[in-house]
C-alpha cells in the first residue's frame, strides 16, 4: 500500500529527477527556450496587462465578415472526408439532442456530414432513434475497444488512488472520477485510431449541452483543407495548474530527446509566456494556455503523425492521465503549439458557440442568442481568457 507520505515523496523525487534530466539535456540540445516577452506578430493588437481581459479591445466586437478566400457553399464542389464526432453516454441523450439541433440548424442541414457517436458501452435503442430523428445525415454508433478505454497495465492502482486524494485536496475537478481520466486519455491519443475513423481525415467535435448561435453557410472542412489548416478552435483559456503540474516537465524531457520535432514557426512563446497569470507558470512551468477542446475542427492526420504518436506514448507511459488529471485540451494544445506551424491553426471567430460557462460570440447578423464579445455568463472568471496571448504571440486569423 502506498501511503500519502510516500506518495508525496515519490512525486517530489520524480518531478526533481525529471527537471534535472530536462535541464542537462535541454541545455545541451539545439532547442532554445525563447524569452516570454516576445514582440508579437505585427497584428497591431495591444497586449493587456497581466491577468487582464479583452473587454473594450475584443475583435469579436468588430463586424464579422467570415474567413477570406474561396468558400464552398451547399452543393458546391466535393465534400471532404469528414464527420461530426461525439463521445457520449446514453444518459446524456437530452443534452446531445439539444446540441445536434443547434448544429443541424446552423450548419449541417445544408451539408449533411455524418454523425459518429462513441461510447464505451452499447447505445440504447432510444438513443439511436432520437438522435437519428434530428438529422437527415447518416448516424453511426460505435463502441470503443476495451484496450483503448481501460486503464493501462503499467498504472499502479495504489498510486493512482493516493494521487486522487491529493488532487481532491487541491480541489481539482473530476479528479476522483475514473471515467473522466479514461475519457481524457482516449480523447488525447486513441480516438483517431478507432476502426470507424480509419478512412476519415477531418472531424468536428461536438459535446452534449453545447450551443451554436450563428449560421455557417460554407463547408468548414473544405475551408480547412483548401487553406492548408490543421486545427480550428473558438475558445482559448487557461488551465488549472494543479491538474497538470508535471505535464510540462515531461514535455521538455520529450523535446530534449526529439529536438527536431519543434517546428521552426511554432507557437512556443504562447506556451512559455509568464507575464500573464504568472502564478500558473510558477505552478505548472508554462502558461497553461490551451484551446478548449470540447470544440475542435481538426485534421486527424496530425494526431496520426509520428511526432504526435511519439509524444502521446511518452506522456502515456509517464502516467499523468491517471496520477494527475492531464486533459486532452492541454495535451492537444501543447503538441500543436510545439510541433505544428502556428499559421495552420485557425480561430473560427465567425462560429458562435457556448460550452458553460464560456462563449465565442461574433458581431454578425447571422448570429442570434448571444451578445457580441460576450466571453462568459459567470462571475469573476474574465481573467481565464487566453486569446490575448494567442493574438500577441501567433495571429488573429
Amino acid at each position: 500500500m502506498v501511503t500519502k507520505g510516500i506518495l508525496r515523496a515519490l512525486i517530489s523525487l520524480g518531478a526533481l529527477t525529471t527537471l534535472l534530466l530536462v535541464f542537462y539535456s535541454y541545455s545541451s540540445s539545439p532547442i532554445r527556450r525563447p524569452h516570454a516577452e516576445g514582440s508579437g506578430t505585427g497584428t497591431g493588437f495591444v497586449r493587456p496587462k497581466a491577468g487582464g481581459s479583452l473587454k473594450g479591445n475584443d475583435p469579436l466586437l468588430n463586424p464579422e465578415k467570415g474567413p477570406s478566400g474561396k468558400l464552398w457553399g451547399p452543393g458546391e464542389g466535393d465534400r471532404a472526408s469528414a464527420t461530426l464526432l461525439s463521445l457520449v453516454r446514453n444518459n446524456e441523450l437530452e443534452g446531445m439532442v439539444s446540441a445536434m439541433r443547434d448544429l443541424e440548424r446552423t450548419f449541417n442541414h445544408k451539408f449533411n456530414y455524418p454523425w459518429t457517436f462513441f461510447n464505451d458501452e452499447e447505445f440504447s435503442q432510444e438513443f439511436k432513434e432520437k438522435t437519428q430523428a434530428e438529422t437527415k445525415a447518416e448516424c453511426r454508433y460505435e463502441i470503443i475497444p476495451k484496450d483503448h478505454w481501460e486503464i493501462p497495465s503499467w498504472i499502479n492502482n495504489d498510486l493512482m488512488a493516493e494521487s486522487v486524494k491529493l488532487l481532491e485536496e487541491k480541489k481539482v475537478q473530476y479528479s476522483g472520477l475514473k471515467s473522466y481520466h479514461q475519457m481524457c486519455r482516449w480523447n488525447s491519443g486513441k480516438f483517431y485510431d478507432h476502426p470507424a475513423l480509419k478512412d476519415i481525415r477531418w472531424y468536428w467535435r461536438v459535446e452534449p449541452k453545447v450551443h451554436f448561435f450563428c449560421d455557417v453557410d460554407y463547408d468548414v472542412f473544405r475551408y480547412m483543407e483548401d487553406n492548408n489548416k490543421t486545427y480550428g478552435f473558438v475558445i482559448n483559456i487557461y488551465d488549472s495548474p494543479e491538474s497538470i503540474e508535471t505535464l510540462w516537465p515531461h514535455t521538455l524531457e520529450f523535446l530534449a530527446e526529439n529536438p527536431s520535432y519543434l517546428h521552426s514557426n511554432s507557437a512556443i512563446k504562447w506556451l512559455t509566456d509568464s507575464r500573464n497569470r504568472p502564478e500558473h507558470h510558477k505552478k505548472a512551468g508554462y502558461s497553461t494556455c490551451h484551446f478548449w477542446s470540447n470544440f475542435e475542427i481538426a485534421d486527424m492526420n496530425f494526431w496520426r503523425s509520428k511526432k504526435y504518436r511519439d509524444y502521446f506514448d511518452h506522456l502515456d507511459r509517464a502516467g499523468g492521465f491517471f496520477y494527475e488529471r492531464w486533459g486532452d485540451a492541454p495535451v492537444h494544445s501543447i503538441a500543436l503549439g510545439l510541433f505544428e506551424d502556428k499559421n495552420k491553426i485557425h480561430w473560427f471567430r465567425d462560429i458562435g458557440y457556448q460550452h458553460i460557462p464560456y462563449f465565442n460570440c461574433p458581431s454578425s447578423p447571422k448570429c442570434s442568442g448571444c451578445k457580441a464579445g460576450q466571453f462568459t455568463d459567470g462571475v469573476g472568471i474574465d481573467q481565464e481568457d487566453c486569446r490575448a496571448n494567442w493574438f500577441h504571440f501567433a495571429h488573429m486569423d
